[in-house]
């Protein structure tokens, strides 16, 4: 591969700045944000992140200076002033900056406004203000109470709370601070709040429990008000059964939460109407719920109008007092959990009068919607499964392996509801997510259902899509929809493993995935909530657990490098498409101590902890080997994050470290005659050479080797978990695109294509789509082929030296049997697009390079001659500025 250029040659600039700032100009900032949200509310850290993009049509279009004012008047700002921090014009192309103002108030709106300069040096005055609103920062400023309903941790049914409240003056504003051990839904005066699912998010809850903000100024009035409350068991109270022991946890009690309305009126004054003395508890229709398995209702039980004014409560009871269960109460900064999208019934088969059966037509993690009608006191059971027997009806076998029920009243993926007799009911669950393609609704008494009865909602982290993919051949464009589909299935405000069988944090699946999820959707929120799970799991040693957050399993079984990594490799990913140190610097401790213990552990260099490369074809490589390779990794990245952050002598340590590992490793493993490492297998072969342990001299050897393997082997995989993460990497990057794309577009056993032929939307677990164990259909570890399609195909990289996109790696390959492949990105600077096709012997390829850019070019070599834009190139690589470009092979 070409080595990465460091100097560029970039447009030359004037040095006159006017002092005028141009009302109007071709060069504007757009989509601000501060914390990587919109316009977010309830945030506490005390100097927010702001980001832009910049919109400039013009060719080498770029920011060479900002100004960021911030006031709590939006009209102050229109008139040029910032009396709670001004930065100043700051001489910089960069479009992330840190507020470093006076101190942030709590419960207080603060407006941002920004001003920026463009290649020619004009200054314009940016239209849009942005805001963002501070949150409780510190528990002292907690009003609330927690609040529980006295019940133990074994009592089904969730509680209901509720408070009544007058309001005399005209409201202003209002805000809502919930936060929940547990999950919550909050209501007033008879409507939900928002469109959230499952908040608040899973954390360690005796460390930190998260808290969310809502503006609720729209749905409280003058007078009476009610609020109510409903809460569910979530990760914090598991009530169902199975190998992770989450029924065991330390922390496990009744959910409670804690709440503070804090109201604004117009005269200025503030009243807090919050959790204690006066609120009421009763049990609800929800009589059992639990995010594993399922939820039970029973509509005979509801209570019409509990969470609206007037309600008679007689026979409600007072709340009981809680201890607060964690000493970090924080907040939830990040995007939520939603039901995204509606999927509804493309099949449907009536098998007897009680017995029906949907198909979503596709496989997806979510929760279902029954319209029913039926004679009071019906039950009603709503299976979820991803296959059917040859009969029709829902076969779970292959996703309930590790549940361990205790009795038959928790059944696997089954909602069971109890109908009321009152027309039409509508059922969906509160407190529950499964993982299904099908739905066997069987009844106790004969209902009439129809296709329409029933719809699905696929649920998960509402991650905005940064990237887009299409090419000439459909199954290479469905193998990245299914690839999407199972990174969304698996995105709860933490990265799971699948949304059925465990719903577990698995760090392997989610280190494999992470530059799949970064190029197809913005999910820097997510990780940086999930290394703060990281950082409440670690041991004193620096040992992690295997899934995370935990209850305490993963600490002696299936952790080490080639899994827990994660806390390198996802903090230095995140820095690479964002151009943000702040999760280096978060993690930087903790990176370290986990280095530093396998270091202490294995003096050698060579370490054999790990679980290898998991689910694999046929063969299975060295633990030793594998786990190695991740080692190294950690030690290199470790060196240069110490450099990043200016901490020279850590610097040479673990550059030396990295160095002891590198050379162990290769007078082990590699044969320097042959170039063949271990016994020559696909992943002996393409974990070294992806994770950087090849000498540059044998490179080419190797990658040989690789290639001559793959072909010995028909172009199909033998590698599992680890073995895929690095084969087709190591292909493309070192010569051997054709045999990379001939693997990724195989259609034959084994292969994701071959998982695509026999009808999936989503990926897999195991590469045998027969195997009896390990074989979910929504599984993410197999999903590095979505990072690979933009990388191998598109070429589109970020560079070591400049990341976050501000100079962009384009190195596309024009693999045979592809005759036209186009990816998009859309990062810190802007949307990046490339786009070839072939026509016989003659290849075009575009590219877009966004303002604020520039990208280094390295260009497929043929025999052909090389146009850009219509000239005669005669480099390679070729820098480019911002703008649009059209190469040509003639």
């Amino acid at each position: 591969m070409y080595w990465y250029a460091r100097i560029f040659t970039l447009l030359s600039l004037a040095i006159h700045i006017p002092t005028a700032i141009h009302a109007q100009s071709v060069c504007r900032a757009i989509n601000l944000k501060t914390e990587y949200l919109v316009n977010p509310i309830g945030i506490d850290v005390p100097n927010p992140r702001f980001t832009w993009n910049i919109e400039d049509a013009r060719h080498g279009a770029r920011q060479t200076s900002y100004r960021i004012l911030v006031d709590t008047d939006s009209i102050a700002l229109t008139v040029d002033k910032g009396s709670i921090w001004s930065s100043g014009w700051v001489n910089s192309d960069n479009t992330l900056a840190i507020y470093s103002g006076e101190k942030l108030k709590p419960f207080t709106r603060y407006f941002w406004r920004l001003d920026i300069a463009d290649h020619e040096n004009t200054k314009t005055r940016q239209g849009t203000i942005a805001r963002f609103e501070i949150g409780m920062v510190d528990m002292k400023n907690w009003q609330g109470a927690w609040i529980s309903d006295g019940h133990d941790e074994n009592t089904k049914p969730a509680p209901y709370f509720r408070k009544e409240f007058t309001s005399k003056k005209k409201i202003v504003s209002a805000r809502a601070y919930v936060a929940a051990a547990g999950l919550f839904e909050l209501y007033i005066n008879g409507k939900k709040i928002g469109d959230h699912r499952l908040d608040p998010m899973y954390t360690r809850f005796d460390r930190r429990i998260l808290y969310l903000t809502h503006d609720v100024t729209r749905q409280l009035q003058s007078g009476t008000n009610a609020i109510g409350v409903l809460l569910g068991n979530g990760w914090y109270n598991h009530q169902s059964t199975a190998v992770w022991n989450f029924h065991t946890a330390t922390w496990r009690a009744r959910p409670a939460f804690c709440l503070d309305l804090r109201i604004t009126y117009e005269d200025g004054s503030t009243e807090t109407i919050s959790t204690g003395k006066g609120w009421k508890t009763s049990l609800s229709p929800v009589i059992f719920n639990s995010i594993y398995t399922a939820e039970h209702y029973d509509a005979r039980l509801e209570q019409p109008g509990w969470n609206a004014p007037g309600f008679i409560e007689t026979t409600w009871k007072d709340i009981m007092y809680r201890q607060a269960p964690a000493a970090q109460i924080v907040a939830q900064t990040l995007h939520p959990i939603r039901n995204v999208e509606e999927v509804t019934a493309k099949g449907f088969r009536k098998l007897n009068d009680t017995t029906y059966v949907f198909d979503l037509g596709r496989n997806i993690a979510g929760v279902t919607q029954l319209r029913v009608s039926g004679p009071a006191g019906t039950t009603v059971r709503l299976k979820h499964g991803e296959r059917v027997y040859p009969n029709g009806r829902v076969d779970q076998s292959n996703i309930d392996e590790h549940y361990r029920p205790v009795g038959t009243t928790d059944p696997f993926q089954t909602d069971i509801v109890i109908l009321r007799g009152q027309g039409e009911e509508q059922f969906m669950p509160h407190f529950n997510y499964k993982g299904f393609q099908y739905i066997e609704v069987t009844s106790s008494k004969p209902l009439n259902l129809n296709q329409q009865s029933l719809v699905g909602y696929f649920m998960h982290s509402d991650v905005p899509a940064v990237g887009h993919l299409k090419s000439s051949n459909p199954i290479v464009d469905k193998i990245w929809y299914a690839t999407n589909n199972s990174y969304l299935s698996n995105l709860f405000g933490y990265p799971t493993d699948c949304p059925q069988r465990e719903k577990n944090g698995w760090t392997g699946d989610a280190q494999i995935a992470i530059e799949t999820g970064l190029y197809s959707f913005d999910g820097i929120t997510i990780y940086e909530k999930w290394m703060a799970d990281h950082r409440d799991e670690q041991q004193p040693n620096g040992v992690l657990p295997a899934i995370i957050p935990t209850n305490g399993w993963g600490y002696e079984w299936a952790n080490g490098p080639d899994w827990t990594s994660t806390i390198a490799i996802i903090p230095w990913n995140i820095y690479m498409f964002y151009g943000d140190s702040k999760i280096l610097a978060d993690c930087y401790d903790n990176m370290k101590r986990y280095v530093d213990h396998i270091d202490a552990t294995y003096p050698t260099g060579l370490t054999t902890w790990g679980l290898g490369d998991w689910v694999p074809v046929k063969s299975k490589s060295p633990v030793e080997l594998t786990s190695t390779c991740y080692y190294y990794a950690d030690a290199a990245i470790l060196a240069r994050v110490a450099a990043i952050l200016g901490h020279p002598d850590d610097q040479l340590k673990y550059t030396a470290l990295a160095a002891k590992i590198r050379n162990a490793f290769n007078t082990k493993y590699l044969n320097a005659e042959t170039g063949i490492y271990s016994t020559g297998l696909q992943t002996e072969l393409s974990a070294p050479l992806f994770w950087g342990l090849v000498p540059d001299t044998l490179k080419i050897k190797v990658a040989t080797n690789l290639a001559k393997r793959v072909e010995a082997d028909g172009f199909h995989l033998d590698v599992g978990l680890l073995g895929q993460k690095a084969i087709l990497n190591a292909l493309s990057e070192n010569g051997y695109a054709d045999v990379a794309y001939r693997i990724a577009a195989q259609e034959t056993f084994p292969s994701w294509g071959w998982w695509i032929k026999n009808g999936a939307t989503t990926l897999y677990e195991n590469w045998n789509i027969q195997s009896a164990h390990d074989i979910s259909l929504n599984h993410i570890m197999f999903g590095e082929i979505g990072a690979w399609l933009y990388k191998g195909l598109g070429g589109i990289k970020p560079d070591v030296d400049k990341p976050g996109f501000k100079n962009i790696i384009l190195q596309p390959y024009f693999v045979k049997g592809l005759n036209h492949f186009e990816a998009s990105h859309t990062g810190p600077q802007g949307t990046i697009t490339t786009s070839w096709k072939r026509q016989g012997k003659r290849i075009n390829y575009t590219v877009t390079i966004p303002p604020n850019s520039t990208a280094t070019v390295y260009l497929p070599e043929t025999n052909q001659k090389v146009y850009l834009n219509k000239k005669v190139l005669q480099e390679n690589p070729v820098q480019l500025v911002a703008g649009n470009f059209v190469f040509e092979w003639k």
